[in-house]
């Protein structure tokens, strides 16, 4: 027989999603071993019913414990909670995964392989549409010639012919004044924003993040022990005005932001507001990292703060990983000399050096042409696919935030306002995936918005799931 847990104090008025608190609510009665392994929890139906809650929000919680190990499900049986095993900790870590448990839930459910699934709401491109004959020319050239690159170590900022051709080419080109040794090669964007963040947050340090922005990047702050503050985001960038008053209460120490097609919106930051908020940077003592990964997308030569600000206050951040090969885990970091020693040491400390392997053969597509030939081709596809969708979304009735100069995202809000993670949840049980505008907010506060990537979007049981479910009340 299901054991009916103490009632949880839930406030729906809380700025913690309930879901969350949910989540945060079992875990507590779990670790305390209130609620004992094995224990069948109520029914998604009764829990919502005791707890006056929506059964989305019961399910949405359900799944999170599952993905965290905490409960196990048993088809047609319920949930129960799961054996815990008992670690002694023997040290105190700064890095508590537990306050990042929204995002870890969502990152294990991203990666997870569900059959025939659809995924309108990822981040990437289909595979269909990267060349890996590009990929495979240069791992063959690469093959025939001998070194001690292919059982070294190398270079701990990373290949040099690489990092002068970023310097003299790649980011000379938008812009951009950085010498070779200001470069340092990462396994991707992802290992950049860390070395950052590590380097300049300390826990309890504020940070302001855009909102709607990049959730991975939350979590992970969060688990440093960050306290995220969101500026809110406009179509032409992030609010100066209430991003001073924030700098005015808060004195943060960094701003996280993605200047060119932004994930989620796909907008940019337009050149007025770059000097802004810029200015701000300096008025304040403030350092940016600007997350640069999906600028190559972009049809045009959109205003980089890094290249306005010539890496004096900003820390450029970019890779390959969406635009040529996740598996290559390609990416850099460009900033002034001094960070860029420091930020190095401690690349050194905590992973030795990137592999050189991967960087020659990113180097080859570089220097060959064959980057550029491939990107003309994905811009010119996503354009044409960009416009179809839109199409069809306003056809079901969404309203589109601002039509992208470039690039895979779409952000596009329920017609009658309500909360997109109910939609998700119910598209899940069909097997579509789609990116609710909570999971984008600072601490998921819940969003009538969802973000579609147009490149994922030929599957007609979208906008089939998308008609049905926002024309039937709910």
């Amino acid at each position: 027989m299901p054991v009916t847990p103490p009632l949880l104090a839930l406030n729906p008025l809380d700025s913690i999603p309930l879901v969350e608190q949910v989540v945060v609510g079992i875990k507590h009665l779990v670790e305390e071993r209130v609620l004992r392994g094995g224990t069948r929890l109520p029914s998604i139906r009764n829990f919502a019913v005791q707890h006056k809650i929506s059964r989305f929000t019961v399910v949405d919680a359900y799944d999170r414990l599952v993905a965290l190990g905490y409960l196990t499900s048993r088809r047609s049986s319920g949930f129960y909670v799961a054996p815990r095993l008992q670690v002694e900790a023997t040290t105190t870590s700064s890095c508590r995964l537990e306050r990042a448990d929204d995002v870890l839930w969502l990152l294990h459910n991203t990666f997870r392989d569900i059959p025939d699934a659809v995924r309108p709401g990822c981040g990437w491109l289909p595979s269909a549409w990267l060349d890996e004959k590009v990929i495979q020319k240069s791992l063959h050239e690469l093959s025939r010639k001998p070194g001690y690159f292919l059982t070294g170590y190398g270079d701990v900022s990373g290949y040099l012919p690489l990092r002068q051709h970023l310097s003299q080419k790649s980011l000379s080109d938008i812009g951009i004044g950085a010498e070779a040794h200001q470069i340092i090669m990462t396994n991707g964007a992802t290992h950049g924003l860390d070395l950052a963040a590590r380097l300049l947050i300390q826990p309890g340090d504020t940070v302001l993040v855009d909102d709607p922005g990049y959730y991975t990047l939350f979590g992970y702050l969060k688990s440093l022990g960050a306290r995220l503050i969101g500026v809110p985001r406009k179509t032409n960038g992030p609010d100066v005005e209430r991003m001073e008053q924030l700098l005015q209460e808060f004195r943060p120490k960094l701003f996280f932001t993605n200047t060119v097609l932004h994930n989620p919106t796909g907008t940019s930051t337009s050149l007025a507001v770059a000097h802004q908020i810029l200015q701000l940077a300096e008025k304040y003592g403030l350092y940016i990292v600007e997350d640069d990964i999906y600028g190559d997308l972009h049809h045009g030569n959109a205003p980089r703060l890094a290249a306005l600000d010539q890496l004096k206050r900003v820390i450029y951040v970019s890779s390959y990983s969406k635009t040529i090969s996740a598996g290559l885990r390609v990416g850099f970091i460009a900033c002034n000399p001094e960070l860029a020693a420091r930020l190095l040491d401690l690349k050194l400390l905590s992973g030795l050096t990137t592999s050189e392997i991967n960087q020659r053969v990113m180097y080859q597509i570089l220097l060959e042409g064959r980057y550029r030939k491939h990107i003309e081709r994905v811009r010119s596809r996503l354009q044409e696919k960009r416009g179809q969708v839109i199409h069809q979304l306003e056809q079901c009735g969404l309203q589109i935030y601002a039509e992208p100069a470039g690039g895979m995202f779409i952000w596009a809000k329920l017609p009658d306002g309500g909360n997109a993670a109910e939609i998700a949840t119910l598209a899940s049980q069909k097997s579509i995936m789609l990116a609710p505008g909570n999971l984008f907010r600072p601490y998921q506060e819940p969003s009538p918005w969802l973000r579609f990537n147009a490149a994922h979007c030929d599957d007609g049981r979208v906008f089939d799931f998308l008609k049905s479910a926002l024309t039937q009340p709910r």
